[in-house]
């Protein structure tokens, strides 16, 4: 491992009061995996440092993605213009009977490709065959927080393959792999499965990854069929009593939100914008977690509901479209959206203590963000750039736990065309949907 002086970049950092600011012209001194000092720039370089140019690009913690999929990339475009239940009952589950192994690794291959050439440097993801997953995200350097999905259908020993896939991983990879159990949600998990999922959790020493209230009907479903939220369903079964990350939330209602405030130090919420505009879910509410100070990040969910697990993309539409929800431009506002980016993010992984920040002793995942483009000029506000300019390949460098993984837009560990040609063979075998052959079917 190397030791890095990234030197003459901008630096989006936290001021004193913990607000994402903007500090010009710095050098960011890294030793081992971690940030070390950042400091003006002009100083000269230690001998042992290798030096590598920012150009007085915007440097920034790398991107946490709280929810995704990856895999699903597979079956990008597979899955458009129908509603929730149908996404699921007629397209995704019946396409997933279709997974195999080798198609896992190679979709998750893809979507590393496609997240480190987004800036993002670490994933929670939630899907199936997650030893591929976990050797891919190995090979390729990245970092990643990662549960095997299981449905309550599937039964007990299912449930306890997926606790031997955590306790296999967790710490892998030299520490960039945590796990967690992933049970899917408490519309396909009883009681009893969500408590032994508790159960595993707490004899691992780790948390877990849920779908819960992804949208207001689900929420009605379960207050119909058993008089509880699914929010009051996961306090219930003592699923909040272990961290927790609860994708999605559209369908919180005032007093769930006042619930998972009691837990606000080990729950946090992954929300993904672009999927609940797409699958018309409504949103989750943002301004009342803010005030709750219960953590928030951004997430992309699958590629089959997003169709890109761009970050950026996430986060500009997490503004606007609180924004335009609450008829109000003064809500979330520049330093708080950048916040759930960065601090809030990583928070929700219950990593906020050393990731999410460019400072001393946290883990060095750091990106670098060119703003020469038409798009960022004239450069009056790079946070404001950042927010509602940035693309995903503005991204020219990429560096994870003190190694560069994409450098000038050339990425170090993967080999991009062997992975696209691999993804090509299995592309039409997966594309086949067979209804019968569903893995699990929807209803809220």
């Amino acid at each position: 491992m190397t030791n890095t002086l990234l030197r003459n970049c901008h630096a989006l950092v936290p001021d004193a009061r913990g607000v994402p600011t903007i500090a010009r012209n710095q050098d960011i001194v890294v030793r081992g995996n971690r940030i070390v000092a950042l400091r003006p720039t002009g100083q000269p370089p230690e001998p042992d440092l290798d030096v590598l140019e920012a150009h007085q690009m915007l440097a920034m913690p790398g991107l946490i993605n709280t929810h995704a999929h990856v895999p699903m990339v597979l079956f990008r475009g597979l899955a458009e213009d129908v509603p929730i239940e149908r996404w699921f009952n007629d397209f995704i589950w019946p396409l997933e009977s279709n997974l195999t192994e080798e198609a896992v690794y190679w979709g998750m291959q893809l979507g590393l490709i496609e997240m480190i050439e987004g800036g993002v440097t670490t994933v929670a993801d939630h899907y199936f065959f997650m030893d591929q997953v976990a050797r891919a995200v190995e090979e390729v350097g990245t970092r990643a927080h990662l549960g095997w999905a299981v449905f309550g259908s599937r039964g007990l020993k299912a449930l306890e393959e997926t606790a031997a896939f955590a306790e296999r991983w967790k710490g892998g990879a030299g520490g960039r792999i945590t796990t967690c159990m992933a049970p899917h949600a408490p519309y396909t998990c009883d009681d009893g499965f969500l408590r032994a999922s508790v159960e595993h959790a707490k004899r691992l020493g780790i948390g877990i990854h849920i779908h819960a209230a992804e949208e207001m009907n689900q929420t009605r479903a379960s207050l119909e069929r058993r008089g509880m939220t699914p929010i009051q369903v996961l306090d219930d079964t003592g699923v909040l009593s272990v961290p927790v990350i609860i994708a999605h939330g559209c369908g919180l209602l005032p007093e769930d939100t006042e619930r998972l405030s009691r837990y606000r130090d080990h729950v946090g919420i992954a929300h993904a914008p672009k999927t609940y505009l797409k699958l018309a879910m409504g949103l989750t509410p943002i301004p009342a977690l803010r005030r709750a100070r219960i953590p928030v990040g951004l997430a992309t969910d699958g590629a089959v509901s997003n169709n890109t697990l761009d970050v950026f993309e996430s986060l500009r539409l997490m503004a606007l479209m609180q924004k335009h929800d609450a008829s109000d431009p003064e809500v979330l506002p520049l330093s708080e959206a950048l916040d759930i980016a960065t601090r809030g993010s990583a928070a929700v992984l219950g990593m906020g203590d050393r990731l999410g920040q460019l400072a001393p002793g946290y883990l060095a995942d750091i990106i670098l963000v060119d703003t020469s483009g038409a798009h960022w000029q004239p450069p009056h506000n790079l946070a404001a750039g950042l927010l509602y300019s940035a693309r995903a390949s503005d991204v020219q460098t990429v560096m994870v736990d003190g190694r560069v993984l994409m450098r000038d837009r050339r990425l170090l560990t993967i080999d991009k065309a062997r992975v696209l040609a691999e993804v090509a063979r299995h592309m039409e075998r997966l594309a086949q949907r067979v209804p019968n052959a569903r893995i699990q079917t929807y209803k809220p």
